[in-house]
């Protein structure tokens, strides 16, 4: 993983066999992340997770298991309890064309990736929604 900041906006380039995640939380501590919102990501991923939020802790996870272009990755990134929380979503494609995409559970780089950042300094956390049972954004 590379990455570079400047005026808030941070890019990072991950290589083959990163892990999406992993290596997004690594960026986020070198810059000291307070929270950031995800403005664009690209590459090739080979191994992914895709989840489809259906009802409380179901996400109807799916494992893909060749090599996929990443033509959209978005989310927020928020730091809690000295921890990064995650929350992306990606439009991926296949070597046909076909595009799908869902919540990111899990990605592997393929060839290389491009994600920029927007670092803010807004206070906000991730807490269980007792109703969805997710995990969700709250703005106090």
């Amino acid at each position: 993983m590379q990455s570079k900041e400047k005026k808030n906006i941070i890019f990072i380039r991950l290589f083959e066999d990163e892990d999406v995640y992993e290596q997004i939380k690594k960026a986020c501590k070198i810059h000291n992340v307070k929270t950031a919102v995800v403005l664009s990501g690209i590459g090739q991923i080979k191994h992914t997770i895709l989840g489809y939020f259906k009802e409380k802790r179901d996400y109807s996870p799916e494992s893909f298991n060749k090599p996929l272009e990443i033509l959209s990755l978005s989310g927020n990134i928020c730091k809690q309890n000295n921890d990064y929380i995650l929350h992306l979503h990606s439009v991926l494609s296949d070597e046909k064309k076909k595009a799908f995409g869902g919540h990111l559970i899990e990605g592997i780089i393929s060839i290389t990736a491009e994600i920029v950042l927007l670092k803010t300094p807004m206070d906000v956390k991730r807490k269980i929604d007792n109703k969805t049972g997710l995990q969700a954004l709250y703005l106090e």
